[in-house]
């Protein structure tokens, strides 16, 4: 069974950067797509990064410019650099592996991890 274990989050002050990080267990990492999320409080779960196994990244509109994905195969891990935070950028961050179906990604893991709290305040 695939666990999502999240880490990284905390308090940064606008303008701060942050590195987030998300360990995969299983085999396949390699060759999946992967996804970080984020969901405010009273707010929908979205999709703010993504990575494909070849190293294709794309961002929402939101954070492009200012938030940078990454993977190390070796450690089955995926990061999330988030630099220039603003105060609209504090949610819990997820990580997932993703599929492509019907012209979108979607998650594929349904236990999601705990998450990662990211809080950008002064």
């Amino acid at each position: 069974q695939v666990q999502l274990v999240e880490s990284g989050g905390g308090l940064v002050q606008p303008g701060g950067s942050l590195r987030v990080s998300c360990v995969v267990s299983g085999t396949g990492f390699s060759i999946s797509a992967m996804g970080w999320y984020r969901q405010a409080p009273g707010k929908q779960r979205e999709l703010v990064a993504t990575i494909t196994s070849s190293g294709i990244t794309d961002y929402a509109s939101s954070v492009k410019g200012r938030f940078t994905i990454s993977r190390e195969n070796a450690k089955n891990t995926v990061y999330l650099q988030m630099n220039s935070l603003k105060p609209e950028d504090t949610a819990v961050y997820y990580c997932n592996t993703l599929r492509w179906i019907r012209g979108q990604w979607d998650p594929l893991i349904r236990s999601w991890g705990q998450g990662t709290q990211v809080t950008v305040s002064s």
